[in-house]
């Protein structure tokens, strides 16, 4: 286990790399390698394990009964995933993990974290407060994507999205963290309408594109 990289991780903030380990040996912690393309929980299971992404990345998907994806969120190594139904382990995922690349997970055990017995850990609390701030920082994650897929046409969504990315990144200049058919899956479109749009608005002088990388040209 790199305790170095652990630490730097949002549940694990604040903690020295000798506590992180003691945390781990409280909570059951394991941990499991993935292939691209795998699925790491699928919808309609339970979990009591959070996944911390040590390696690699994940996507967070919806499948409806046609087939049809949507992506729901990207989440690095280093973030965390699955913690709404880890605290809540009766309730079944309405969505799948899914491995973007070969990765490596982190489960830990949040119902053990939640217990009673879990305030023999030191750590304890600190865990907690992390875990609170991660749980509110998802869901401005899950309202930005609401905004970028509520516009009707396919460009004020890529608006919308390509903006916020620009703003996080300080830069007109930005790499997203999607190929095609992922952006399409995320802001809910069509891969083939996207595309095509994406090159009117390169032809109207609002972006220059190449596969990931962007730079947004003011209007």
């Amino acid at each position: 286990m790199n305790y170095s990289f652990l630490i730097r991780t949002p549940l694990f903030h604040g903690l020295s790399q000798e506590e992180a380990e003691d945390a781990l040996n409280c909570l059951g912690a394991y941990e499991k390698r993935y292939d691209k393309d795998e699925v790491i929980l699928h919808a309609g299971e339970t979990t009591e394990n959070l996944g911390i992404v040590l390696s690699g990345s994940i996507n967070i998907e919806n499948h409806d009964i046609w087939g049809n994806k949507s992506i729901l969120s990207y989440v690095p190594a280093g973030q965390i995933f699955a913690e709404t139904y880890a605290c809540i382990p009766d309730q079944p995922l309405m969505v799948d993990v899914v491995a973007c690349e070969k990765s490596s997970v982190l489960f830990v055990n949040a119902a053990y974290l939640l217990s009673v017995r879990s305030h023999s850990c030191v750590h304890y609390n600190k865990l907690i407060q992390n875990l609170l701030q991660i749980s509110a920082e998802k869901n401005l994650t899950l309202s930005r994507r609401i905004l970028h897929t509520s516009p009707k046409t396919i460009r004020n969504r890529l608006l919308s999205y390509l903006s916020e990315q620009a703003q996080l990144y300080g830069s007109c200049s930005f790499i997203i963290p999607f190929d095609r058919q992922q952006l399409a899956d995320y802001l809910s479109v069509d891969r083939s309408a996207l595309s095509n749009e994406l090159s009117k608005m390169q032809k109207d002088g609002i972006l220059r594109c190449h596969k990931n990388t962007f730079t947004l040209f003011q209007r």
